[in-house]
């Protein structure tokens, strides 16, 4: 099978053109490198250094014609988003929305779309579900979920099949402390030059955090399975920020200084995903716990 992934170079991107490759597929990586890296890539995946919201791109899957797309390429930092709306837009809205005209005049078969948990904004409830009303507090979420709503007219006008994940907070080995880089990669970059961590908030903040090699199989999953849905890639558990202090101090058998900061615009207090359909839609759940997957993720810190 012939597949691209858009940020293959990225983190995410990366560890899933691992997977395609040594699952017989011959995999084009489409990624401009503005933070991604080629020398995370599988020697065998091909990239083509290029701008989803150039031509470029629309060129190369028109040369390809690959059966699925992996559309991960995006601007995703949330606070960079509040800074500059407008840049954010044209990666996550133009950018995709190039991406998905280009892969209606190749033929492409199917898109599998990376989204967030933050499309939901601050909803009170203990597990959102994906039928749950949307209210994004950043323009990343927002554009994330207009990258959504432009999947849904594609089938609809072309029929262009598409399966949306939405993912909780990912981490793992590889994921760097900027750009992508959640709390987790965060911490670890501090750890590793001695400094003590900043916490904005006061720490009972949650996040249902999802080990990447579980996002990985969910998105390989989806290249059979779940066409037309919108299905949460996530462990159902919230975590809080403090916890998550606690289990990596136990790992690294130390003490970890901590300080606390106003909380930042944008942020969500607490957020976790029931991930009761990713079982029955694609036959998916998580296989790692936040513990299994801070520790395989903690051996790769330069600690």
């Amino acid at each position: 099978m012939k597949v691209v992934v858009t940020g293959g170079a990225g983190f995410i991107g990366s560890h899933l053109v691992h997977r395609l490759v040594s699952h017989g597929c011959e995999v084009h990586v489409i990624d401009n490198l503005s933070t991604g890296d080629a020398g995370r890539l599988h020697n065998e995946a091909i990239l083509h250094i290029c701008d989803i919201c150039g031509d470029q791109a629309a060129a190369c899957i028109s040369l390809i014609k690959p059966d699925i797309i992996f559309h991960l390429a995006a601007q995703a930092d949330v606070q960079r988003s509040i800074a500059d709306p407008s840049h954010d837009a044209e990666v996550n809205i133009m950018g995709t929305l190039r991406l998905l005209e280009a892969s209606r005049k190749a033929g492409v078969r199917k898109i599998i779309f990376a989204s967030t948990s933050g499309v939901y904004g601050e909803l009170n409830k203990d597990q959102i579900l994906e039928d749950d009303p949307v209210s994004p507090i950043s323009f990343y979420a927002l554009s994330k979920l207009a990258g959504e709503r432009y999947l849904h007219l594609y089938q609809q006008c072309f029929g262009l099949t598409y399966t949306i994940l939405r993912y909780g907070n990912v981490y793992g080995p590889g994921q760097t402390p900027k750009g992508e880089g959640g709390v987790i990669a965060v911490f670890g970059d501090r750890l590793a030059q001695g400094l003590s961590l900043n916490v904005y908030g006061d720490g009972n903040q949650t996040r249902d955090f999802i080990y990447v090699q579980d996002v990985v199989s969910a998105n390989l999953a989806a290249m059979y399975k779940g066409d037309g849905e919108t299905i949460h890639v996530s462990t159902g558990q919230p975590t809080s920020i403090n916890r998550l202090i606690q289990i990596v101090a136990e790992q690294l058998n130390q003490s970890i200084e901590t300080h606390y900061k106003p909380a930042k615009t944008g942020d969500i207090v607490h957020s976790c995903l029931n991930s009761s359909k990713a079982k029955i839609a694609l036959d998916w759940k998580p296989a790692y716990t936040i513990e299994q997957g801070l520790a395989e993720t903690v051996k790769h810190w330069p600690i």
